[in-house]
C-alpha cells in the first residue's frame, strides 16, 4: 500500500515537472553530505572533533582565533576539493539540459557547477 502511493506520488511529481516551463530546485548539505562533504551539523573527527564548527562559522571566532578559523576553513576545503558530484548533482543538470532551472543552494562547495 505504501510503496503504492510512493509509486503514484512520485509519477504525479514526473508529470508536474514534465508540464513546468520552469522549475525551482531548492538543496542544502544533505545533497553535497552524499559526496562525503562533511556538514556544519555533523561531527567530524580528529583535531576538529573538539570544536563545534557553527562556533566556528562566525565572526566572533574569528576575531578571538583567526588562526583557528583559518585552519578549519582550509581543513574543510581539502575535504571538498577530494569529492566529486553526485547522482542527485547529475539529475539536477539533466533537468537544467531540458528546461529552464532555477536552483536556490546555500551550498558552497562547488559540486553543482
Amino acid at each position: 500500500m505504501a510503496a503504492d502511493l510512493d509509486a503514484q506520488a512520485l509519477e504525479a511529481s514526473r508529470r508536474l515537472i514534465a508540464g513546468a516551463g520552469n522549475v525551482m530546485v531548492l538543496t542544502g548539505a544533505g545533497v553535497s553530505a552524499e559526496s562525503g562533504v562533511p556538514t556544519f551539523r555533523d561531527a567530524m573527527t580528529g583535531l576538529w572533533s573538539r570544536f563545534n564548527p557553527e562556533e566556528l562559522a562566525q565572526e566572533d571566532a574569528y576575531r578571538r582565533q583567526p588562526a583557528l578559523v583559518w585552519e578549519w576553513y582550509l581543513h574543510r576545503r581539502e575535504l571538498v576539493a577530494a569529492t566529486h558530484p553526485n547522482p542527485a548533482h547529475f539529475a539536477i543538470a539533466a533537468l537544467a539540459a531540458q528546461k529552464a532551472v532555477t536552483l536556490v543552494t546555500q551550498n558552497v562547495d562547488g559540486l553543482h557547477q
